[in-house]
């Protein structure tokens, strides 16, 4: 009788420590239900431009990402230099394109000249010129997109000056004035030098700091929402848009 009391004990003992365990995990799967996953809150975490992909897939993926973000530092670093010495060369030395071009191409001739005529003489082989040619895909690949911006901005244009969009329009009229005010500052050489040194910084070090910049950047972009909204509703919202309607007779 003692043993069956205990094991009656036991038993009970068991089906409430089963029960209270039960309780417990259902409770933390329901907190766990009504806790947001993390995936749902990274999906609401505010990014730049309002980016949804990484950084190196917004500059087109491939080899010229990679050089933006200096995943491969030894060209990176190459084309860094190349596009610094060549604006050292035309911007500081006040050197020209053309005369470039003819210089180099003299020294090349000299040089491939001299050998070709002294290896008879050293016994030595002549250089071995290739055969250069341009292929024609790219050329083709290359016109085709150039073709397809170009129209793309035509076509942004004609809807711009069709009056249909107040906003678009007043964007372009400021990016436009800015190009102008920086066209005054410098010519357009060291203007492409400055957008190339962006390029080499900006996204690389965006893609380290993009915890801390996209707060910032979401606080200000509320603001300048908040901003555009007063000025729409006192300035923008009075103008008249669309072509003006005829007044009936009496």
């Amino acid at each position: 009788m003692a043993e069956h009391e205990e094991k009656h004990e036991e038993s009970l003992i068991e089906k409430i420590s089963e029960k209270i365990k039960g309780d417990s995990s259902s409770s933390s799967s329901d907190s766990d239900d009504d806790k947001p996953s993390e995936s749902s809150m990274k999906a609401k975490v505010f990014r730049l431009f309002g980016r949804e992909k990484p950084v190196h897939h917004v500059l087109g993926g491939g080899k010229q990402a990679d050089i933006f973000l200096w995943r491969n530092k030894k060209v990176s670093a190459g084309a860094l230099s190349v596009a610094t010495v060549i604006w050292v060369l035309f911007e500081l030395f006040e050197y020209h394109l053309l005369t470039l071009v003819c210089h180099l191409l003299i020294l090349a001739l000299a040089l491939l000249f001299l050998w070709s005529n002294a290896s008879t003489f050293i016994h030595k082989s002549p250089p071995r010129i290739p055969d250069v040619q341009i292929p024609k895909d790219p050329i083709l690949e290359f016109a085709q997109a150039l073709r397809l911006e170009i129209n793309r901005a035509l076509a942004l244009l004609r809807e711009i000056a069709s009056g249909r969009d107040l906003k678009k329009f007043l964007s372009v009229i400021a990016a436009l004035w800015v190009l102008s005010i920086v066209g005054n500052w410098c010519n357009f050489l060291t203007l492409l030098y400055i957008v190339f040194i962006l390029l080499h910084t900006v996204p690389v070090l965006y893609e380290k700091y993009e915890d801390k910049v996209d707060p910032f950047a979401e606080k200000a972009w509320h603001e300048i929402k908040k901003q555009y909204a007063v000025f729409d509703a006192k300035v923008l919202s009075k103008i008249p848009r669309g072509p003006l309607k005829e007044k009936k007779k009496d």
